[in-house]
């Protein structure tokens, strides 16, 4: 049998703790989650690899490094409510329902919705809701949030998910440029969004997140 606890503590060792995540707070929770149950039963083997694992689709579920200096990023904090957008099979909304007090957790595949929320059950993850919706509209009736979290690449982020950010928020995703993708920090004050560089990463753009060009006559 594969030992993956202790997987799991090299994945910390080798792949967030030299990315400069220290907060306790996420090395706890990225000890603690099983990551291996979070993935297609086929990947479980690659479940602590330090690259993004492939859910179909064009979906993959950020690497451990990844995710990681996002929410370090981001300084979730016990108090926040916080979305996770393309949640996948719920490994995100697992490791931020550690982090935060409540996580609404959104997901546009019924299968992937069943199972997350399924996993998340039985491993008493019972703060955190998983909906069934499209990505792009987020989750406006469960907001606003202090934290929102995309779980893959964006060309824009539609106008719709930041009205759900409230005032003080943290909004974190990739960018999608060129051949490496950027991952910035926005951060709402007195209703206006600032976006700050954070570091590198790559990922596929989710659908609805593409850059729409504007009509020119």
């Amino acid at each position: 049998m594969p030992d993956y606890a202790a997987r799991r503590t090299m994945m910390v060792d080798t792949q967030v703790r030299p990315s400069d995540v220290t907060k306790f707070p996420i090395i706890d929770a990225m000890l603690s989650v099983p990551r291996e149950l979070y993935v297609p039963h086929s990947q479980r083997e690659a479940a602590y690899v330090g690259e993004n694992i492939d859910l179909g689709g064009g979906r993959v579920m950020l690497e451990p490094r990844t995710l990681a200096k996002i929410l370090d990023a981001l300084d979730v904090k016990s108090s926040d409510v916080a979305l996770d957008l393309a949640c996948g099979l719920g490994y995100s909304t697992a490791i931020l329902a550690h982090l935060a007090e409540f996580v609404v957790a959104i997901e546009d595949d019924p299968a992937r919705v069943e199972e997350a929320q399924s996993t998340l059950s039985e491993n008493g993850v019972d703060n955190a809701a998983v909906i069934e919706g499209p990505l792009n509209e987020g989750a406006a009736k469960n907001g606003p949030y202090d934290v929102i979290v995309i779980q893959g690449a964006v060309e824009q982020v539609p106008d719709a998910l930041i009205d759900q950010l409230k005032d003080g928020g943290r909004i974190g995703c990739i960018f999608a440029e060129g051949a490496l993708g950027v991952v910035r920090i926005g951060y709402k004050i007195d209703g206006r969004l600032t976006w700050r560089f954070s570091f590198n990463a790559g990922a596929p753009v989710l659908s609805g997140f593409e850059k729409v060009d504007a009509f020119v006559l």
